[in-house]
């Protein structure tokens, strides 16, 4: 169905926006029952992961073959483009929240509860034998031993693929604007299949972690902190890696123009994204 160009497109009614309220709020409700050792809480989970990705895809869809049939003038790209600059930038907010956490424990926390400077009565009172050293798993002196996830082994090569793939996806955004379309399609293959890369080392990196340096989500603030940054960052690449490949889908079915390319865009913009949440984990958690 045409629809004017020169007036803004509004959809019409659509069931996804409650089915992904639903599921969300089952993921998160199941999650925390998960946490806390309730039994139903794996299949509040499941369902809740399943209703958010058939949204996921449904309204994708949705929004897909309204572009593909010319209802997506340029005001609704230029409100694409805003849209997509506020949900990176609120991803930015998410990652700083935790790297604040990563050095508000490490450079304040944890020198605090060892005695240094005026708080050294709430260290011989609270935990005298407790050593401002890091990684720290907290003042339990009974804990079992661990070890530090090791910079220059997979967190490296890590780093390696995902730099790579940040470069071959800014060469298929070169194809696409020339019109190779061919080309276009090699390239983002390969950088979906570094983001698959990236995943499949760093699920070996956890079995190592829990296997064979005793380090778990529960070990201390160290365990807690290296978990979630690097487990809501793996996140971010599934769902990264998702989108490249159904753009990449597209680009055999013959979507987009050298002119009319947001979609692929947006997906640049957030895998850069991806990457550069990922330098900062590779100093910050592994490095440094």
């Amino acid at each position: 169905m045409e629809h004017a160009q020169d007036r803004y497109y509004v959809p019409h009614g659509t069931r996804w926006p409650i089915m992904g309220s639903i599921g969300l709020f089952l993921l998160t409700l199941g999650t925390g029952l998960k946490l806390n050792e309730v039994a139903a809480g794996t299949v509040v989970a499941v369902l809740g992961a399943i209703a958010v990705t058939v949204m996921l895809f449904g309204w994708f869809s949705t929004v897909i073959a309204e572009s593909e049939q010319g209802v997506h003038n340029a005001q609704v790209d230029a409100s694409f483009r805003w849209g997509m600059s506020w949900f990176i930038f609120s991803e930015v907010v998410f990652f700083a929240v935790f790297f604040g956490t990563l050095f508000y424990a490490r450079q304040l926390v944890v020198p605090w509860l060892a005695g240094e400077g005026d708080n050294f009565f709430t260290h011989l009172l609270l935990w005298p034998d407790f050593e401002n050293r890091w990684p720290s798993a907290g003042p339990n002196l009974s804990r079992e031993e661990f070890e530090s996830m090791a910079a220059w082994g997979v967190p490296a090569l890590n780093t390696a693929i995902l730099l790579s793939s940040g470069v071959t996806i800014t060469i298929a955004h070169h194809m696409l604007r020339a019109g190779r379309r061919r080309s276009l399609a090699v390239w983002l293959a390969l950088t979906w299949l570094l983001g698959s890369a990236f995943l499949a080392f760093q699920a070996e990196e956890y079995v190592h972690a829990y296997a064979d340096l005793n380090l778990r989500l529960d070990t201390g603030i160290y365990g807690a902190t290296f978990f979630m940054l690097t487990g809501f960052h793996g996140l971010h690449v599934t769902l990264g890696t998702i989108m490249l490949i159904v753009v990449w889908l597209r680009v055999l079915r013959g979507h987009f123009t050298p002119e009319r390319h947001f979609a692929f865009e947006a997906v640049a913009w957030y895998w850069h994204f991806v990457d550069f949440v990922w330098l900062g984990l590779f100093i910050f958690v592994y490095w440094l």
